[in-house]
């Protein structure tokens, strides 16, 4: 029997069927079924990925599938609820934008000097602190968030970097900031549930741009291992 020309395809399938259940179920406010099938979400995605990679022989494709299954052991957190939850899941998710910096910013940021560093630092530092007072962020939850949103302004800078300083494909760098920039929209509106209420529209939009979000950064990521 002969293997299918494109075995990505049917973890992809697997991926595309999880993520409509959950999708259906959130928009439904289905709390019970989006969370029964949220913890296989992404393993599905970094199943499809290895494969479209050929393997995990590709250094990209192994910061990434540490990255991605971060984000598993982050969703299996926010499951629950409470504040020791949501400390564990920000921990995982802080931990997985690492491995996506070291995976993307390690070659987007190769040869910058440290003015270039710290005047990005600097830029990063301001958009974080407008994005904070635009959620009403304040509290105990002030320095987390503020860490977490730096995480995210790094990934967000690396896809840009990559586009503006023309890094291998400029097509492979869109997608990786595309998918930075939803990542920080999903995040964002998790901190306005939090700070302003919950609500159906609202827990749909989340899922909906992580989703895609994680979806573009490993297509950046197999793109990159094909390099």
């Amino acid at each position: 029997m002969k293997s299918p020309s494109r075995p990505w395809m049917v973890p992809a399938c697997f991926f595309a069927a999880a993520a409509l259940v959950n999708l259906i179920a959130r928009a439904m406010g289905n709390a019970p079924v989006a969370a029964m099938v949220k913890p296989a979400l992404l393993p599905l995605i970094a199943l499809t990925s290895v494969a479209a990679a050929g393997g995990m022989g590709s250094r990209a494709i192994r910061l990434l599938v540490i990255a991605q299954l971060l984000g598993c052991a982050g969703d299996i957190f926010l499951i629950g609820n409470g504040t020791l939850p949501l400390a564990c899941g920000l921990g995982c998710f802080l931990a997985g934008h690492i491995f996506y910096f070291l995976l993307f910013g390690s070659i987007s940021w190769k040869g910058l000097r440290v003015v270039q560093w710290l005047f990005i630092l600097g830029i990063k530092a301001v958009a974080v602190a407008a994005l904070l007072v635009a959620i009403g962020v304040k509290g105990a939850f002030l320095v987390p968030f503020a860490v977490y949103g730096m995480a995210l302004m790094f990934l967000i800078s690396s896809g840009m970097a990559g586009i503006l300083r023309s890094v291998g494909s400029p097509g492979i760098w869109w997608p990786v900031f595309l998918g930075a920039l939803l990542f920080t929209l999903s995040d964002s509106l998790i901190a306005v549930q939090m700070f302003h209420g919950a609500g159906v529209l609202l827990e749909f939009l989340v899922m909906l741009t992580y989703l895609t979000a994680q979806c573009l950064l490993a297509w950046g990521a197999v793109k990159l291992s094909a390099d």
